[in-house]
């Protein structure tokens, strides 16, 4: 039985539009280490999702998505260009403090 989720993001940054022009994308940034673990242990691939919009008038549900690959290293935590930098997150301990969903 696949579980549901419930995935934020502000629309300026990145929104229900800018996935459906690109069809798929990676979810970085996530530093709170419950959401970290949900993602990286409970997240599967095909599990359905709730693209919730924040920070925006009105707040809510903007549409549906898919998880489309299971959790991986987020690999921008490593690059100090990132705005998701994170220097105690290193690529010998992937998800120490982070990861990815697509």
């Amino acid at each position: 039985m696949p579980r549901h989720w419930l995935m934020k993001s502000e629309p300026k940054v990145y929104s229900i539009r800018d996935l459906e022009r690109e069809g798929r994308t990676y979810w970085d940034g996530i530093r709170n280490y419950q959401a970290r673990n949900f993602m990286r242990d409970d997240m599967k691939q095909g599990d359905p999702v709730l693209f919730y919009h924040s920070n925006t008038r009105p707040t809510g549900v903007a549409g549906v998505a898919v998880v489309a690959r299971e959790a991986y290293p987020d690999f921008t935590a490593w690059d100090p260009a990132s705005d998701y930098y994170d220097a105690r997150s290193t690529p010998d301990d992937p998800f120490g403090r982070s990861c990815l969903v697509s």
